[in-house]
Order: structure tokens, then sequence, then C-alpha cells
């Protein structure tokens, strides 16, 4: 448990780079990956929706929700760079990852509970808020394990087996949230006691590195700055990749944060079926990303080929949004939830290999991974924030919306196309 000693970032480390890990780390590597996915996806899909509806009503459910999931999306953008920099330069004698992963656990928990038991949306608005704070704390540590610790010719295959972590995390949420239905605090908090559990244990038999005091860079108003900066000039590739994922996180967020609203006004279900066609829905969806992920890192590894499977991925998940836009019934949802999930497991498989093979070499892997990682939490904050113009030229339709979201994927698509560090 006691994490080793080096002097220098283990991103930048020969030992690290040339050093195969085993299938029980890749395990609970991803045992803690889903149960972070978890934590996260379970208030997305499900719970933070209902919740405001419960609050307001259905017709200034969209809006409140727009406002929540707006600003904690903001509150994800400011915080993950900030804790990827801050995991960077910890010398506690427990290493630099794992004790961001126990805090950002017990801090994000501590939001959830605030949002379950809120009776104002202001109140679910704070608590989301400190959610986001903390949880992303968790995931910047949580993300830079992959290369502080797996070699370039692995990563394909690891980035394969936790871009299963996800759909596994969505059904399962959904699935847990199903159960509880009625029971309100139950359906947020179960997901964080899940999911803590096997955090817990990852940060536990984690072979973290630790940083002496006297290798710590000096700290600096020009790098606190430079925390949510990387040069597109020094690095195009890392440019490229940040703007081919927001495309394609942004069509994943018009997708996931009007799913509830979809399927209560475009299709007519009731409140009382949403959780249970969600649940559906995702469980679709997983059953194709598992294969997907699986299969495409594994390629990716074998063909020593990035750039292929990410415009393949992103160009897929594009269709699949507009299956799900023209969908007259549940079972042309479900069609494009199918789809949507080939698209999204190749994605999920390569992307994160990708991205790790163009990140700067300057030692501050968690950083730059959380540089990138605004690319994953603006959309979050953009889509509520275009979604109400959108509808609104649209005359309120949904199919417009999943049209947009359609768009932006293939743009994302293309977006990956001039990297040129990978191929």
């Amino acid at each position: 448990m006691r994490p080793a000693n080096v002097h220098e970032s283990l991103a930048s480390s020969d030992a690290a780079r040339s050093r195969r890990v085993g299938w029980s780390f890749v395990a609970s590597y991803a045992a803690a990956y889903l149960a972070t996915s978890l934590v996260f996806i379970a208030p997305l899909l499900v719970t933070l929706a209902l919740k405001v509806n419960a609050l307001v009503g259905t017709d200034r459910g969209a809006d409140s929700l727009s406002l929540v999931a707006s600003v904690g999306s903001f509150v994800a953008l400011v915080a993950n760079p900030l804790f990827g920099r801050l995991s960077d330069r910890t010398t506690s004698r427990y290493g630099r990852r794992r004790p961001w992963l126990l805090i950002g656990l017990v801090g994000g928990t501590s939001g959830i509970v605030v949002v379950a038991t809120a009776d104002a949306v202001w109140q679910v608005l704070l608590g989301w808020c400190v959610a986001q704070l903390f949880f992303n704390a968790l995931l910047a540590a949580l993300v830079a394990v992959l290369p502080d610790q797996v070699p370039p010719e692995q990563r394909g295959t690891v980035a394969g087996v936790l871009g299963v972590c996800l759909p596994l995390a969505s059904v399962g949420g959904t699935y847990v949230v199903n159960v509880f239905s009625g029971h309100e605090l139950a359906m947020f908090l179960a997901p964080c006691v899940i999911g803590g559990f096997f955090i817990v244990v990852f940060a536990l038999v984690l072979d973290d590195r630790r940083l002496e005091p006297t290798d710590r860079p000096a700290w600096s108003l020009r790098q606190l700055v430079s925390t949510y900066y990387v040069s597109p000039h020094r690095y195009p590739d890392f440019a490229w990749a940040f703007v081919s994922r927001f495309l394609f996180v942004l069509a994943y967020a018009f997708l996931v944060t009007y799913q509830a609203f979809y399927l209560l006004e475009h299709l007519g279900s009731t409140t009382a079926e949403v959780p249970h066609q969600i649940f559906l829905g995702t469980l679709v969806q997983a059953a194709v990303v598992v294969t997907a992920a699986l299969v495409g890192g594994r390629l990716s590894d074998l063909t020593g080929r990035r750039k292929p499977f990410v415009v393949a991925a992103s160009t897929v998940y594009g269709v699949a949004l507009v299956v799900v836009a023209v969908a007259a019934g549940f079972d042309g949802y479900l069609v494009g939830m199918a789809i949507a999930g080939l698209g999204f497991g190749l994605y999920q498989a390569v992307d994160l290999a990708l991205v790790a093979d163009v990140l700067p070499e300057t030692g501050d892997a968690a950083k730059d991974l959380g540089v990138l990682n605004i690319a994953g939490a603006l959309p979050f904050s953009l889509a509520p924030a275009l979604a109400p113009a959108i509808l609104a030229v649209g005359a309120g339709s949904y199919r417009v919306l999943y049209v947009v979201a359609g768009l932006c994927a293939v743009l994302g698509a293309a977006a990956i196309l001039p990297v040129r560090r990978v191929r």
C-alpha cells in the first residue's frame, strides 16, 4: 500500500513506459473507473432531472435543469485541471493520486446528499456544484493513472476496457435508480455507496508513486494560469484532440441531458415510465458498447492506429443521433441507442489511448489530462445553454435538437484528421 519513492513524474519515466501491467491491475483500475462513472452518470441520466421535475414541474423543469447542469459543468470545467495540477504536485507519503481519490469520493458524496435532501432548486444547484467539484478531483487523479502506469503499447487495450465502464455504469446506475424508485434518498445515495466501495479498494491497492518535496516545481501565478492552457501552437495534435473530443461530448451531452424530456414530450411517455425506458435504452446501448470497446481497443493496439477508429466512431454516433431524432416510437429510439452503442464503444476504446499518446512531454500528465477534460466538461455547460435556443428555433422539437447533436459528432470526426503524431 505504501507508494514507491520516485524523483520525477511517472509520465516521463522510462521504467513506467516499458513495464507492462497485469490483468489484476487492469481489473481493479476498471472497477474504480466504472465506479467513478457510476457516481457521475446516475444523477445525469435520471435522478437530477426527476428531482428538478418534482420541485418545479414539467413546465419549468427543462429550464431549471439547464441552469443546474450548466453551472455544475462550469464548476467541473474549472475543477478538473486544477485538481490535476494539485495531484501532480502532491508530496503526500501516500502518493500523488491516492489522497485525491479519497478526498474526491467523500466530498462528492456530500454534495449528492445535499441534492437528495433539497427542497428548492437553489439547493439542488449548490449540492450539484459541490458534487462536481469533488468528483472531478477524483476523476482527475484516476484518469492520470493511465499514463502513469500503462505503457503505450497497452494503452489501447486498457482504454478499451475502460471504455466499457461508462455504458456499464449507465446500465447499473439506471438499474439501481429503478430498484429504489420511490425512495428518493436511496435513489441518489445507492450509486455512491456501491461505487465508493470499489474506489476505496483501488486506492488501497494502487502502487502509487511519491513525489519528494524537493522535486516539487515552484508555484507561481503564471503556473496557476497555465493550469487551464496548453499551447495549440506548440502542441497542435493535443489541440485537435481537444476539439474532436469537445464536439463528440457536446453531441453526447445533448442526448443524455434531455433524454428524459425527449421521452416525456417527444414520445409521450409518462413520468413513471421514464426511469424504466432510460434503463432499457442504456441496456441496449451498453450491450453493443461492450463488444465495440473491447474489440476496437484490441484492434487499435494490434494495428498501431488510432485515428481511423475515432473517425468511424464519431461518424456512426452522429448517424445514431439522427435515427433517435426521427424515431416515431420507443422501438425507433431503441434502434438509435443500439447504433449509438457502436459509435460510443469504439470512441471510448480508442480516444483515451489517442489522448495519452499526444500528451505534451512536460511531466504534468494529470494537469494536461485535466485541460483535455475541459473538452469533456464544457459541453455539459454549453449544451443546456444552447438547447433552449435550438428548441426555440425548432418550435420545441427535440427532433431538431438531436439532428444538431448528430452534426456535432460528425464534425468531431473531421477534427481528428489533422492529428499527425499518431496514425
